[in-house]
C-alpha cells in the first residue's frame, strides 16, 4: 500500500492509499481513523476521488467521529 495524495482539511487528516486495485481514503482525528475502499473500476482517477470526497462526505465523517468519540469515552473507567 503506498500513499498517493492527501487532502487538505483543518481539523481531519485525509491521506489517499492505492493497493491491489482499490484506492483508500483514511480519516483520522485525535485517536480514531476511518477508512473508505473505493474500486479502481468506478473511480476514474485520482481527480475524481477527490470529487467525492467533498463537504458533504467530510460532514458525515466528522459526525460518525463525534459518535465514535461518545461511544469511546462513555466506556472509560
Amino acid at each position: 500500500m503506498r500513499i498517493i495524495a492527501t487532502i487538505p482539511h483543518p481539523s481531519i487528516s485525509i491521506s489517499v492509499f492505492q493497493m491491489n486495485e482499490k484506492f483508500i481514503v483514511k480519516f483520522e482525528a485525535g485517536p480514531m481513523e476511518q477508512a473508505f475502499k473505493f474500486s479502481n473500476e468506478k473511480i476514474k482517477g485520482l481527480d475524481h476521488l477527490k470529487a467525492l470526497i467533498d463537504d458533504e462526505f467530510i460532514e458525515a465523517v466528522r459526525k460518525r467521529f463525534n459518535e465514535m468519540y461518545l461511544q469511546m469515552t462513555a466506556k472509560e473507567v
